[in-house]
């Protein structure tokens, strides 16, 4: 997501962004492969379906603590990154920021097509939606987009707390306890074929696109843009800090991030997964998330200082330098094992038979994407976006042996 014309050199990139994405798209698959393969809402309370006792509730509570809405803040704080850097300058004699809408207005585009052939639980969408809006913010200050990401980050988590504390137990609805018919319902679906998905994938990704973006993801997902913008220029996603922000960031965000999420566990059984208590619980860990995606980000930074050329670093880079074409062959990979079209498992593994499936498209991805860059400049989807915003074709094999790399 750097300049409009040729590709990126190696050597010019910056390491901590492309490992860090890299990083987060794949620790996102550890929460997205629980809505591949059980029903929607069990990702809000996973006591509704399938076994929660033994390892399967330890690899629901890693997972809740370490992944639940963590790698997703991660990944969005670096589209914010995106943001400014791909709208610095002129772009070849044209406007950035009009060549910025319309790679917005294709991410849209591509978001659509996800949601409804393929995944209902798409970003694409939200992403090239509040892309619109947080591009005009670009060319603030570092402190005024630290608090314009926080209030608008706060609005969801107000609008739940206001409606727990004036509803109560109803303002969640059927959605803590879904009718056992409900769940059946769509665990048929989903292991039936392409089309009868449909009844399910349809309704379930305008309801995410319309009243769910309104009321809630475009809020958290411009927010964390915005802080993403805000790390990006005060030099801490570029590794450009001193070490010992990174230490304090892993120290502090660590400890705050893990301890808010883990007392939101034992807030949650102490009240017996009741309803009531629901919304109040959706907060630790929606709050949780920023402080340990923080840590996240200190970690990857350490470890690109440690080991810039290491085999894990330059595995990760691939990944991220290929996210978008992973993030969609991740959906392909994940639906044609659960989705009846597939192998139709879909409500029939328990959560660490999901996990082991995640691990198993980790092992695909990881060596696919190095693989790839040894011979291409960019991943599929990546060529395919700067083609459509560009207006032209891109080159897309690398010039010499070695060039894709980094």
């Amino acid at each position: 997501m750097s300049e409009p014309s040729g590709p990126t050199p190696p050597a010019e990139r910056i390491l901590s962004l492309d490992v860090l994405r890299g990083f987060a798209l794949l620790g996102i698959l550890v929460i997205n492969v629980q809505l591949f393969s059980m029903p929607e809402l069990t990702l809000l309370n996973p006591t509704i379906y399938g076994d929660l006792t033994g390892a399967n509730y330890w690899a629901w509570l890693l997972s809740h603590v370490f992944f639940e809405g963590k790698f997703i803040t991660l990944f969005t704080f670096l589209f914010g990154a995106g943001v400014v850097l791909f709208t610095r300058g002129d772009k070849a004699g044209r406007s950035a920021r009009s060549l910025y809408t319309r790679r917005s207005a294709w991410l849209v585009v591509f978001g659509l097509g996800h949601a409804y052939l393929l995944w209902y639980g798409d970003i694409l969408f939200s992403y090239g939606v509040c892309a619109f809006v947080v591009v005009a913010l670009r060319d603030r200050s570092v402190r005024s987009l630290l608090v314009l990401g926080a209030l608008l980050y706060a609005v969801p988590s107000a609008i739940e707390v206001l409606s727990g504390l004036r509803s109560g137990a109803a303002a969640i609805g059927d959605s803590w306890r879904p009718a056992a018919s409900v769940l059946r319902a769509e665990v048929e679906t989903y292991r039936g074929g392409w089309l009868a998905q449909m009844d399910h994938r349809v309704p379930s990704s305008f309801q995410r696109q319309t009243a769910g973006l309104l009321g809630y993801t475009a809020w958290r997902v411009s927010g964390a843009m915005l802080f993403g913008m805000a790390l990006f220029k005060s030099g801490v996603l570029t590794n450009d800090r001193d070490p010992r922000v990174y230490s304090r960031l892993i120290a502090v965000g660590g400890a705050v991030g893990i301890g808010t999420v883990v007392a939101g566990v034992a807030y949650i059984q102490a009240a017996d997964w009741s309803a009531g208590a629901a919304l109040f619980w959706r907060q630790f860990n929606y709050w949780g998330a920023l402080p340990l995606a923080a840590a996240y980000v200190g970690v990857i930074a350490r470890y690109c200082r440690w080991r810039p050329t290491g085999i894990e670093t330059r595995a990760l880079s691939a990944v991220g330098r290929t996210a978008f074409s992973n993030y969609l062959f991740q959906t392909v990979l994940a639906t044609s094992v659960f989705y009846g079209h597939g192998l139709g498992l879909f409500g029939s593994v328990s959560r660490v038979e999901a996990l082991g499936v995640a691990v198993a498209i980790w092992a695909t991805q990881i060596p696919l994407s190095v693989f790839w860059l040894r011979r291409f400049r960019y991943g599929p989807m990546e060529w395919l976006w700067r083609v459509l915003t560009y207006g032209r074709l891109q080159p897309l094999r690398t010039p010499g042996e070695g060039d894709g790399e980094g």
